[in-house]
């Protein structure tokens, strides 16, 4: 469910695109799946169990989401849904970055070969996926790839930040106050930026009304519930490798619905991507390895390096409940 969830997202928001613009799209589906997670929120408050300073710590999450959306959304009104989806994972290049400047822990990494060949093969992929297709690097095609390559490097990024920020916070607590603060920002946005001030979207038939709303409970809602599932069932490794192949699926999906063609050069871009991010992910495993074996000092491992989104903060929620009770470190 979690790979149906975000391998969609990107066909839903690119037959949109010929009826509502980006803006009015961000506005209504963050609106749609504020609804879906202020009840959280709302029992939190009434118990009286809200972490302190929750809104404040959740602003800067929220800043990445909103870059990384708005970016998101618009790539695929300038170029096609699979070829987005293949650039999106520049969010894995952006993630480590920031993990390695914040986060003592992770700085072993950068003493791993199998880490740097997992980055040369993410990056060389990224590339590839541009140079060889036949989108034009220049106009309308140009500045889509640019769109989804600041989408995916502001989501690794946004990731990296809610794991900074929101540690400590119950997921399900910041998965809804980063969307709620979200959705007044796209809202924001949409007021003055959308078409009839985002009114547009009362022109919709009942069809793209509902593929509106399903496209948020799907992307933005249900997509971060079922990864959280996933993660408690599967494991973290297990997940991650998974959510990697959601470009995949996105691709073929773009092939049938929209008449995509993706060349083969860039097919053999994306799995050279996918065993980038297989080696990030054996790096990663090796590292925590090393972590949990006895030292006699007090150190609790990171979270593994995630996709974009708070699976960092579940992720690391995962890790941290699968330990032996023991002090945290300082940050």
């Amino acid at each position: 469910m979690t790979l149906i969830s975000w391998g969609t997202v990107l066909l839903f928001l690119k037959h949109l695109a010929g009826h509502i613009d980006a803006w009015t799209a961000n506005g209504w589906r963050y609106s749609i799946a504020a609804v879906f997670w202020l009840p959280i929120l709302l029992m939190g408050w009434r118990r009286g169990d809200l972490p302190e300073r929750l809104w404040r710590r959740a602003l800067i999450p929220a800043a990445f989401n909103i870059a990384g959306q708005v970016l998101y959304a618009f790539a695929p009104y300038y170029i096609g849904p699979g070829l987005a989806g293949f650039l999106l994972r520049v969010s894995l290049i952006s993630s480590t970055a920031g993990a390695l400047i914040l986060f003592v822990d992770e700085r072993p990494l950068a003493r791993s070969g199998t880490f740097w060949m997992g980055m040369a093969l993410v990056a060389g992929g990224t590339i590839g996926t541009v140079l060889m297709g036949t989108t034009p690097l220049s106009g309308a095609g140009g500045f889509g790839i640019v769109m989804a390559l600041l989408s995916g490097a502001f989501f690794g990024l946004y990731g990296v930040s809610v794991r900074y920020c929101m540690r400590g916070v119950p997921s399900l607590t910041a998965f809804s106050v980063i969307s709620l603060l979200t959705a007044l920002g796209m809202v924001a946005l949409m007021i003055p930026m959308g078409r009839r001030h985002g009114l547009e979207v009362l022109d919709l038939s009942a069809m793209n009304w509902s593929l509106l709303i399903v496209s948020a409970l799907v992307g933005i809602a249900a997509g971060h519930t079922c990864y959280y599932a996933a993660i408690t069932r599967l494991g973290v490794a297990v997940s991650t490798a998974i959510v990697q192949i959601s470009p995949f699926l996105t691709a073929i999906g773009g092939a049938i619905l929209f008449g995509e063609q993706l060349t083969a050069g860039q097919w053999v871009s994306g799995f050279v991507m996918l065993g980038g991010a297989w080696l990030l992910l054996r790096a990663e495993q090796a590292r925590h390895a090393k972590l949990e074996e006895p030292t006699g000092s007090e150190q609790l491992p990171a979270a593994p390096l995630e996709d974009a989104g708070p699976a960092a903060a579940l992720a690391l929620e995962r890790v941290e409940a699968s330990l032996p009770a023991r002090g945290h470190r300082s940050k």
